[in-house]
Parts: C-alpha cells; sequence; structure tokens
C-alpha cells in the first residue's frame, strides 16, 4: 500500500513538473549553426518583441514539407504583422548536404539553422518531425504540435494575431 502511494505520488510530482517545464520552457543555452555555417546560441532565438514560430523538419519527411510549403504560400501575409518562422533542420550527416538545395530549390525565405548534434532537438522534447513551437513576444512557449494537416498553417496564424494583440 505504501509502496503504490508513493508510486502515485511520484507520478502526479512528475506530471506537474512537466506541465511547470511546458509552460516555462525557455529555449536553450546551446550551440546551432546556420546554412553558412556560423554558430547562433539557441536561448537568442527571438523576433523583437513578435511572437515566432519553431519548426524542426527534415528533408526527407513529407508532412515537414507540407508544412513548410503550406507556410511559404502565406509567409508575405505572416511578414505583414512582423511574425517570422524559424526552420530547424533535425537531418542526420547522411541526409544535412540535402538542406541548402532543397532551400533553395523551393525558395523558402525563413531563418534556417541545422542542429547539427541534436541537442537542440532533445532538449525541446522533439521525438518526431515535424514538431512545431510557437513563442509569444516574451519568448515563452505557448503552443506546440506535431504532424501537420492542411489549414494549420492558418491556425498558426490566427494564434499568432491573437499573441500580438495580448
Amino acid at each position: 500500500m505504501k509502496r503504490s502511494i508513493f508510486i502515485i505520488a511520484c507520478f502526479i510530482l512528475f506530471s506537474l513538473g512537466q506541465a511547470e517545464a511546458q509552460r516555462s520552457a525557455d529555449l536553450p543555452n546551446l550551440s546551432i549553426v546556420t546554412l553558412d555555417g556560423q554558430e547562433v546560441n539557441a536561448s537568442n532565438l527571438h523576433n523583437e518583441g513578435k511572437p515566432f514560430v519553431i519548426s524542426f523538419w527534415a528533408t526527407w519527411c513529407r508532412p515537414c514539407l507540407q508544412e513548410l510549403n503550406a507556410i511559404d504560400d502565406i509567409y508575405h501575409e505572416w511578414q505583414e504583422y512582423g511574425f517570422k518562422l524559424i526552420a530547424v533542420s533535425t537531418d542526420d550527416a547522411r541526409t544535412r548536404p540535402n538542406v541548402l538545395p532543397m532551400v533553395m530549390g523551393r525558395g523558402w525565405e525563413y531563418e534556417f539553422y541545422l542542429d547539427e548534434n541534436g541537442d537542440f532537438r532533445r532538449a525541446m522534447g522533439v521525438n518526431i518531425v515535424p514538431h512545431t513551437f510557437i513563442f509569444n513576444g516574451k519568448g515563452e512557449l505557448v503552443y506546440q504540435h506535431t504532424s501537420f494537416s492542411p489549414g494549420m498553417e492558418w491556425d498558426m496564424f490566427e494564434l499568432l494575431i491573437e499573441l500580438l494583440e495580448e
């Protein structure tokens, strides 16, 4: 009986800790790399006081490409409000050489980074891609989702507008 109570108490404390971590998730203090090889500290990612999106993706992931293409179709509207998308490639050493040609070939105008050793992905709890995070203007995590279906780009846009008005 005591063991059951202990296990339940541990589970509750763990769950509360996870929920708190979700609400107050700051960007981790670790390095990621721009497509031209410049190191950037992930904790410095921001959007000058406006909401922004970080999308973890990979070149081999069809839903990732669908999401990035769908956002690209309306990105000019996002930019009118000052929103931006930061795309972080989770490609490994085998597929990483495909990132720059794909970005250039599709004409995407997002900020792109490589998570070369997977530290950023792990620190953010990303297990599958696409995994998309939305941050308010203070850099606080307010929403996240995995996968993608058509129309989600508009849902994200509406949430970004709501965050801008707060």
